[in-house]
């Protein structure tokens, strides 16, 4: 029987089930990120519409406490030197410049820009503040722009030289307005975009890493806790149908439910060694209770006077002995104790052809390469020759061609004969299925040959093939592996 191949890493249990917990673990992350992120733009949203609420709200009482500062700090002022009244009085001049300090503008209307985005959702956020705190006002208007095109900022920048920091002018700007009733203006209040929380990929980042470590590390543990023994179930079961003569108990070990695995596969192993061990003591019985009587047979039929009664009688002893050995040789194949040894396989090939040639019999080997290979020697001789006798049988010749292809030595038995339907070909490698309906040596057989023959071929770990060829007749092409790597123990 062949040997499972190594399965490729992606499809084993271990890795497929780390590939869906880690897929898993990604989608759950990405959406957690997602959801964070959406949670931090509600945050920086909700801060931002509560500054401009609470600057709308305060004002009036900013204004009053600014003014009453304002004129205490002129009153100071004038008292230390007359040559200062007038910078002291310019200061104090106009409301708008007094409440520009605190970032507050008092305009008849709200100037827009053509590069000014409107933020609608901002504007019915802070409506919805103002509302809840009964503030009075007919409409609200919020606009995104740059820092360097909105002239107040700009006047600001300009009497303070510290606010000039590098790239100011290209920084986002909110200006939220709020017109006031009886036609007292708008108010404006300015604030400069906040800026978005940055760590949110690196944290989810570093989290997704973490999490893959500690939870990689404990699933790889338990899942090869699970698998290893598995592998060795498998290779035991492989072990055992390539050389049922041993059955060697699997040691418990996993977790409680493959530890009731490996015991029921252990007791099944020993049932079924034991049933075979049964059969080849039956079969023994049964060959040496048939064939000493047939032997007799034999012997007492060379009494009979009559020539061609006892030609037949011979014949149907004979028939029933290669039957009897047919069927034991068949019942055996698998059960060997010997190990497969290189040989010749061509030389192997012209000994049974020159058998057949010796007979009398029209057989042909092709000119062939010398090719070596590990096989069990009795096996392979009676696979070819079975093959060899159906072609002679059905075809009246057979021609013998051995080639090697990648690895495996190829010995294609080709015949004249009228071939096997298709729909039959399959049936015809079971037991007794034969390509003639009578049971007649010289013509049908007892249907055990190609069965025989594809034993042999499955225990070396090849196999046979049979088609019809085109030109007429029946190709028998029996496979084997030259490495040795899939013979059976």
């Amino acid at each position: 029987m062949p040997k499972r191949a190594g399965l490729p890493f992606t499809r084993s249990l271990l890795a497929q089930v780390m590939l869906v917990v880690a897929l898993g673990l990604l989608v759950g992350q990405a959406i957690s990120a997602v959801l964070l992120y959406q949670a931090a733009e509600q945050r920086r949203e909700a801060g931002l519409v509560n500054a401009v609420a609470f600057r709308f709200l305060t004002a009036n009482d900013q204004q009053d406490r600014f003014d009453r500062r304002s004129e205490r700090r002129g009153q100071r002022r004038a008292q230390r030197a007359a040559i200062f009244a007038e910078q002291d009085d310019g200061r104090a001049g106009q409301s708008e410049q007094q409440i520009r300090r605190f970032g507050i503008e008092r305009t008849k209307s709200f100037a827009t820009q053509s590069d000014d985005k409107r933020s609608r959702s901002l504007e019915q956020n802070i409506g919805k503040v103002l509302d809840e705190q009964l503030f009075d006002y007919q409409q609200i208007r919020v606009v995104e722009r740059l820092s360097g095109n909105d002239p107040y900022v700009v006047a600001m920048a300009e009497d303070r030289p510290r606010l000039r920091r590098p790239g100011w002018q290209d920084r986002t700007l909110y200006v939220a307005g709020v017109e006031l009733p009886d036609d007292q203006g708008w108010r404006l209040v300015r604030l400069p975009q906040p800026s978005r929380p940055a760590a949110i990929a690196g944290s989810v980042i570093a989290q997704t890493l973490l999490i893959f470590a500690i939870l990689f590390a404990l699933l790889y543990i338990v899942l090869r806790r699970i698998t290893r023994p598995l592998a060795q179930l498998t290779e035991r079961v492989e072990a055992f149908a390539s050389n049922p003569d041993q059955a060697v108990p699997l040691a418990e070990s996993g977790p409680q439910d493959i530890r009731q695995l490996v015991a029921a596969h252990n007791a099944m192993e020993a049932r079924i060694a034991a049933m075979l061990d049964e059969k080849d003591v039956m079969l023994g019985a049964i060959g040496h209770d048939l064939k000493t009587p047939l032997a007799a047979l034999r012997v007492r039929i060379e009494s009979v006077q009559d020539d061609t009664q006892r030609t037949r009688m011979a014949e149907g002893i004979e028939d029933i002995t290669r039957t009897l050995d047919d069927i034991l040789s068949l019942a055996r194949v698998g059960r060997t104790s010997t190990e497969p040894e290189r040989a010749n396989l061509t030389a192997l090939a012209e000994s049974i052809v020159d058998e057949f040639v010796d007979l009398g019999d029209t057989v042909e080997l092709a000119d062939t390469p010398r090719i070596v290979g590990p096989v069990h020697l009795t096996w392979i001789k009676r696979a070819l020759r079975n093959l060899i006798s159906n072609a002679v049988r059905y075809g009246d010749s057979a021609h013998v061609i051995m080639v090697e292809d990648n690895g495996h030595a190829i010995i294609t038995v080709e015949d004249n004969g009228p071939g096997i339907p298709d729909d039959q070909i399959a049936a015809m490698l079971e037991p007794f299925a034969r390509g003639e309906a009578s049971r007649n040596r010289a013509t049908g057989g007892a249907g055990l040959g190609l069965t025989l023959a594809r034993a042999i071929a499955d225990q070396h770990g090849g196999s046979l093939t049979l088609a019809n060829r085109t030109e007429g007749g029946l190709r028998a092409e029996l496979r084997l592996p030259l490495d040795g790597k899939h013979q059976a123990a």
